[in-house]
């Protein structure tokens, strides 16, 4: 059963348990209008009977049968009949059968109690009945509910009819607003299917309105963009990684052949061709190890569980390390205490990232100047510094302006920079600061007044 039926079924289900509850209630307020009338009326006669002109008592008739007399307006509509102690019954008008007496009329009759109404069955049909104490006997008035049973009949036949029409519109409109409401359902279901068979993620839902499917449709279009970048993102990143490895992979490959023929080489070749060997290994591991942790970063995995650091003492660590593998740089730091949340090892490893960069570039002897303030670390340096049309690419993967493309590194290490800001709620930015060099400001998620929350 799809969906769409069972809400059109629901919707059904609900109102036809709303009309029936309805027609329920309305059928009891009409049956105790009816009743109510003829109450009334019983009420108007007994009054009429008991006050009137000539007080109801038993006399014996010209054939000497006694009746019941009570005047001369008691026969409208009504049958009287006189209860005694004994249970004896003396009629006023005839029917086919005296009316049935119970234990409570005859003690009606002897004065017990009060006027009670009671419904009873006489000549093969209903009376309502009021019966009044007036010692030596009881006075009963009944009338017959042949007519308000065939009015309350003809209203439960309507009512019924009007139940089961409200249920048939009810399930008919059920399905047409089933339909109209889950159309942004079958619009995603159908993208859904086509993303499913042609692999297409540009495939996108058109979305109208503000309601929650809608919403469902923004969302899934969005989580398709996501899914769209990321496949693209992760093409180039094998596109690039091919490309990059292919020239020292054939180069290492050249001299391995070289080494192969070491009866042809010349005295002190094979040393040197030994060493580029190893050199351009060490290359392709870093190389390498700088791909692994851009996959990783693309792919959103946490290195670590994020807390609270202390960024001027993560950079204080880094810019040791940097002394101890630059000597030739000197650094100088203007470290204040600054708190910043996120994964350590990978805003370490970006904080590095920057300080490798910014030694690469430096003269022998140059100077690398560090900040950490409100969450912000810069690194700065005295090098040539980036030209005008290299800075807005300069944190691609793999962009390498003219200038460097005769230094070693892959590419990748400001790339990592930047992912590792936008995944900790930052950003990086390169600058050309007057007096030359490069400026690089990298912004983290910092806490305020330098604290960590409580």
């Amino acid at each position: 059963m799809s969906f769409r039926t069972r809400l059109a079924l629901v919707a059904a289900a609900a109102v036809a348990i709303a009309v029936v509850v309805a027609s329920a209630v309305v059928y009891l307020v009409v049956r105790d209008e009816l009743r109510g009338q003829v109450d009334d009326s019983l009420r108007s006669r007994a009054g009429s009977i008991v006050n009137g002109p000539v007080s109801p008592h038993i006399e014996d008739g010209p054939d000497g049968v006694p009746y019941l007399s009570v005047g001369p307006f008691a026969g409208s509509g009504s049958y009287v009949q006189a209860v005694t102690p004994q249970g004896e019954v003396v009629q006023q008008f005839s029917i086919r059968s005296s009316l049935p007496v119970t234990s409570r009329a005859r003690e009606a009759a002897r004065g017990e109690g009060d006027y009670y109404f009671s419904d009873v069955t006489a000549s093969g049909a209903d009376w309502r009945v009021l019966t009044i104490p007036g010692p030596p006997f009881a006075v009963q008035i009944a009338r017959s509910l042949s007519e308000v049973n065939h009015t309350l009949h003809r209203i439960g036949i309507f009512l019924i009819l009007i139940a089961a029409g409200g249920i048939l519109v009810a399930a008919g409109l059920g399905l047409a607003v089933a339909r109209a409401a889950l159309t942004p359902v079958r619009r995603l279901t159908k993208t859904t299917d086509h993303v499913t068979e042609t692999g297409d993620l540009s495939e996108r839902i058109e979305v109208t309105g503000q309601d929650e499917l809608s919403r469902l449709a923004g969302s899934f279009n969005t989580m398709l963009a996501a899914l769209d970048n990321s496949i693209r993102a992760q093409r180039q990143l094998v596109a690039d990684a091919s490309h990059e490895l292919r020239t020292p992979l054939t180069s290492l490959r050249t001299n391995i052949e070289v080494l192969a023929r070491e009866n042809e080489l010349p005295p002190g070749e094979r040393e040197r061709l030994l060493d580029d060997v190893v050199e351009q290994i060490g290359e392709m591991t870093a190389l390498i190890g700088e791909l692994i942790e851009l996959a990783r970063e693309t792919r959103g995995e946490a290195q670590e569980r994020q807390e609270d650091i202390r960024l001027d003492l993560l950079a204080a660590d880094a810019v040791e390390r940097a002394r101890r593998n630059r000597p030739s740089v000197k650094y100088r730091t203007d470290l204040h205490s600054s708190f910043v949340f996120g994964a350590p090892s990978t805003i370490e490893r970006a904080v590095a990232n920057l300080l490798d960069n910014a030694a690469k570039w430096s003269p022998p002897g140059g100077q690398v100047e560090v900040v950490v303030r409100d969450g912000e670390v810069t690194v700065r340096d005295h090098g040539p510094g980036i030209a005008e049309e290299d800075l807005p690419y300069v944190f691609d993967r793999f962009y390498r302006s003219r200038a460097a493309r005769g230094m070693p590194g892959s590419g990748l290490g400001l790339a990592i920079v930047k992912q590792v800001a936008e995944a900790n709620g930052g950003s990086v930015v390169a600058e050309r600061p007057e007096g030359g060099g490069t400026l690089m400001r990298l912004r983290l998620n910092g806490r305020p007044n330098g604290r960590p929350d409580s």
